[in-house]
């Protein structure tokens, strides 16, 4: 995978998604950490269903405070590993509370240093929520990456890294997201649409399902 096909590879994903963004619904920084925490080993489509119950009542991290681990519980049950995540997002809270001033902090190691927080999470947050060029590899870009060769990585990191370093500068602050949906939409886990991929003629993966869409 060289520059060039790289540079090709993200001029026709943004062509067919001119609009990269989440598909989590939020209205401001700290709804879409509420909504990126709770994504973990769930669907943006599940989460969205709590979280349209949940924000109308406790949109703050005192509303959800007051709330508490029981009451937040009751909105996001019908979410995988609910209780570890309410537990994360009160301890979370309060955290942005007595820290923060209730604010969702702007830098790696303060999202980081949250409750349920890690590096992806981070990332999310420092790409969506404030525009900065990070890559966050979820399972979608981790298999995008490999399949392609786009960024070929054993590990999350690995992947990360790479992205960050090969990604042409004009398309940084959206491969997130043009990575993710054409993981999501095109390019699937068990049976990937290569027929109808817009970049199947780039991809280096040997095993195509069908033939390669024409340039």
């Amino acid at each position: 995978m060289n520059a060039d096909k790289r540079r090709q590879i993200f001029e026709r994903l943004a062509a067919v998604i001119p609009e990269p963004t989440t598909e989590l619904e939020y209205e401001t920084p700290f709804e879409l950490l509420i909504a990126v925490v709770l994504s973990a080993q769930a669907t943006d489509k599940g989460v969205n269903k709590a979280t349209r119950r949940l924000f109308p009542v406790a949109r703050t991290p005192a509303a959800i405070l007051a709330l508490g681990e029981e009451g937040l519980k009751s909105y996001i049950n019908s979410i995988g590993l609910f209780n570890s995540k309410a537990r994360h997002i009160v301890a979370l809270c309060q955290q942005l509370l007595e820290r923060h001033g209730g604010e969702v902090p702007r830098t790696r190691e303060a999202l980081e240093a949250l409750p349920g927080v890690g590096r992806k999470t981070a990332n999310v947050m420092l790409n969506t929520a404030f525009g900065e060029p990070t890559i966050a590899v979820d399972t979608h870009i981790f298999r995008v990456a490999n399949r392609t060769r786009l960024a070929p990585g054993k590990t999350v990191l690995a992947v990360e890294q790479r992205l960050a370093r090969t990604t042409p500068r004009a398309f940084l602050r959206d491969a997130h997201h043009l990575l993710i949906l054409h993981g999501r939409y095109t390019c699937t886990a068990r049976k990937p649409r290569c027929g109808s991929c817009p970049i199947g003629d780039l991809c280096e993966y040997p095993d195509k399902t069908a033939g390669a869409a024409p340039p």
